[in-house]
């Protein structure tokens, strides 16, 4: 779990770039100051460090997208001969349409009970 001073660093980044502000050691401490924490003073020359080589919007943006490849979509090999690809179309639309129409109020619950 993080702690205060890799959070409350986080947050002044995150301050300083919503503002426009470049992000530096002395600003994350102005700022982590203003709120009255005590953190370890490593960690704002940290902090800025990193954040002089990388984008902020780049690592928000890719919060939570490591790991694991997406899922892939497999086309069904068509039978030989004849029109079989477009009878297998309304067959895949039919099953998208059953998807759809399952929901909580089907289960006999609801979240707001």
């Amino acid at each position: 779990m993080a702690g205060v001073g890799e959070l409350a660093c986080t947050y002044a980044a995150l301050i300083l770039h919503d503002d426009g502000i470049t992000i530096t050691a002395e600003k994350i401490n102005t700022i982590v100051q203003a709120a009255n924490l005590k953190i370890d003073s490593y960690w704002p020359g940290l902090f800025a460090k990193l954040l002089e080589k990388r984008n902020v919007e780049d690592l928000v943006l890719s919060c939570g997208s490591g790991g694991g490849g997406g899922a892939v979509a497999v086309a069904a090999a068509p039978a030989a001969g004849g029109d079989s690809g477009a009878a297998a179309a309304p067959a895949a639309e039919e099953k998208k349409e059953e998807a759809k129409e399952e929901s909580d109020d089907d289960m006999g619950f609801s979240l707001f009970d």
